[in-house]
């Protein structure tokens, strides 16, 4: 991976799944590129990728605007170098359900989790030159179970998978894979103490899936050794028990 540039969406939270992405990719000797919102400090993981020897740069952009993902594609070129891996990890995510889903709530999750994904897929691939591309899009799970009460969340991330399957078919000849990633429930600082048991409960190893355990995936799916690897959701779960 060493020379290659990765451009990983929502890296905002230290202990989150994009982080952990962007420092596995980094350990690896890929050169990182990520966003974070407004109000997040990007510089204690910027200066750990760049302890890893590696060149690393962030943008702080909300991805909700339509123009996002062309600014965010700039920015990489022009600090680093063009992207070959391109993560999508960043999402919105509310509590709704029937009684309070509205046309703002879909909007906002359409804005950022099918539409900011989807636009960053096609900019990345029509700017792109080399022989080896990969593609990963972070989903959570929703053609495995429903999601009461994250009706916005589960249709737009549900939506994700059917567009990287499609996706996929279109860009396979380019050189570039694109598949889907759910990790399972991970704690990533969101979970009370309650939830957390709840869930741990349900995974056959006694332990909630870690954002590390993500990033492992993301970094083979990355490699050259997935390139016979395209169109799918690869449901790294750690054998969660659902229902």
């Amino acid at each position: 991976m060493e020379g290659r540039v990765a451009l990983v969406t929502g890296a905002g939270n230290p202990r989150g799944i994009g982080a952990a992405v962007c420092r596995e990719l980094a350990d690896k000797g890929m050169d990182v590129f990520f966003s974070c919102l407004e109000g997040e400090d990007p510089s204690p993981l910027l200066a750990e990728l760049k302890r890893c020897g590696v060149r690393a740069g962030c943008l702080r952009i909300d991805l909700a605007p339509p123009d996002s993902a062309e600014r965010l594609l700039d920015a990489v070129e022009e600090q680093i170098g063009p992207p070959s891996v391109l993560v999508n990890n960043a999402a919105r995510s509310e509590r709704d359900g029937y009684e309070n889903l509205d046309a703002a709530t879909l909007d906002a999750h359409y804005a950022v989790n099918l539409r900011a994904t989807a636009l960053l897929c096609a900019g990345f691939a029509r700017r792109f030159r080399g022989t080896s591309g990969r593609i990963v899009n972070l989903t959570s799970g929703q053609s495995l179970g429903p999601m009461p009460g994250e009706l916005a969340y589960a249709a737009t991330k549900g939506a994700l998978e059917a567009f990287t399957r499609t996706l996929a078919a279109e860009l396979m000849h380019r050189g570039i894979t694109a598949n889907a990633l759910d990790p399972g429930p991970t704690d990533t600082g969101w979970m009370s103490p309650e939830v957390r048991e709840d869930l741990a409960a349900r995974f056959p190893a006694g332990r909630m899936g870690r954002p590390e355990d993500a990033a492992k995936v993301v970094a083979f799916l990355a490699g050259e050794d997935s390139a016979w690897i395209t169109g799918q959701t690869i449901h790294a779960e750690g054998g969660f028990l659902r229902g």
